[in-house]
């Protein structure tokens, strides 16, 4: 990475050392990790051990940060995903998994869960995807309905990172209030009864992924996060912080591909010369790094003003986490391309960064919904 431009404050240069460091006592599992579908204990524990995940909670709960600053995740992980797509998803769902606590938990609730979150003493997930509904939330089918004092969850949520080993779900579901149908959400302790996970399928990046039935599960009433029938705004309040941290994690992948082609293609010599003095290798290096470095300062601009304006910076969010992913697929492609027949060996570091690459244009918004929102607002903004 580029030191020329000063575009970090210092705490958070202190913050991405700490970051660098864990991605380096990382690296020698992520062979073993990035290609695991449950969590990876010795990952977990350098995890721990490095106190990061504390970023993602308030400081009164254990955290570093008076709220979860989307700058400081996004720092963290650029680092984390530039050495396995495993520790980086570990440490991303502690902040996504726990920001609808954070900020709609009652009192015993944040007490209870958040300084473990912190400690890394439980393992977050958040449940909104289901079988038949992915970016359309609204037609989830998940019911939640209050019964004196408890809520009952009844439905089957799909594709959510962390199934299977969360200590945790916070779950969307719809609920009629006041005879008007609305979204609540509501917070699932893994262990209660009535909740059954499972592993269907493993995705070309292994994930830990599962789907989670909750067959007329019972939690007390104080398990609700946020106000009956408002869960939505709690969803986009977590999306509009932690969708740009999608795009730190891009670049991570970006730079870790144009290091392994840089290093190949100034090493190995075709005719006499280093592959990146011939033919076209030359100017894909350099746009592979142009675009790096120009996704990097809009991604930090935005995450900026996502950390003090979280819901009025969603656009830039969205923006960033399209364009630092697409650029991502570029060059990653690219350095493949450049390294030959070596960018094809399987179990390689590029390989893994390869398939890495291609569900970040997917998940959390992929790049063609959430381009349809924002021509939508641009189009209301220029009819004012």
């Amino acid at each position: 990475m580029s030191d020329r431009f000063p575009i970090l404050e210092p705490e958070y240069l202190v913050l991405q050392a700490r970051a660098r460091d864990l991605a380096d006592r990382c690296l020698p599992h992520a062979d073993r990790a990035d290609e695991s579908d449950s969590v990876d204990a010795e990952v977990l524990a350098l995890l721990k051990d490095s106190g990061l995940a504390a970023v993602q909670v308030p400081a009164k709960y254990g955290g570093e940060f008076e709220s979860p600053d989307s700058l400081a995740v996004t720092v963290v992980r650029e680092q984390l995903a530039a050495a396995s797509s495993h520790v980086d998803s570990l440490f991303a769902m502690q902040g996504i998994g726990s920001y609808a606590i954070a900020v709609g938990g009652t009192d015993e609730i944040r007490e209870q869960w958040l300084p473990r979150v912190a400690r890394m003493e439980a393992i977050a997930a958040l449940a909104l995807t289901e079988p038949e509904v992915g970016s359309d939330l609204k037609s989830l089918s998940t019911t939640i309905a209050e019964d004196g004092h408890d809520v009952i969850i009844r439905g089957t949520k799909s594709f959510i990172t962390n199934g299977g080993d969360a200590d945790y779900y916070c779950v969307l579901g719809k609920e009629d209030v006041n005879g008007r149908s609305g979204y609540s959400l509501v917070l699932v302790p893994a262990n209660t009864s009535g909740v059954r996970t499972s592993r269907p399928y493993q995705i070309m990046a292994p994930h830990v992924l599962g789907d989670i039935e909750f067959d007329n599960v019972r939690v007390p009433n104080t398990h609700r996060l946020g106000e009956p029938g408002r869960g939505f705004a709690l969803v986009l309040a977590t999306l509009a912080t932690f969708r740009v941290s999608v795009a730190g994690a891009a670049l991570g992948t970006a730079q870790a591909a144009l290091d392994d082609a840089l290093a190949h293609t100034t090493t190995r010599k075709q005719f006499d010369s280093p592959l990146a003095r011939l033919g076209p290798i030359p100017q894909m290096l350099a746009m592979s790094w142009t675009e790096i470095e120009m996704a990097r300062a809009f991604t930090y601009q935005v995450a900026r003003a996502a950390a003090s304006d979280p819901r009025g910076s969603l656009d830039l969010s969205s923006m960033a986490k399209i364009g630092a992913t697409e650029v991502t697929g570029r060059v990653v492609d690219r350095s493949v391309q450049m390294m030959g027949r070596f960018g094809l060996v399987r179990g390689s570091r590029i390989e893994r960064l390869y398939r890495a690459a291609r569900p970040m244009r997917v998940y959390e918004g992929a790049t063609e919904v959430l381009l349809d929102s924002l021509s939508k607002q641009l189009i209301k903004e220029h009819s004012r």
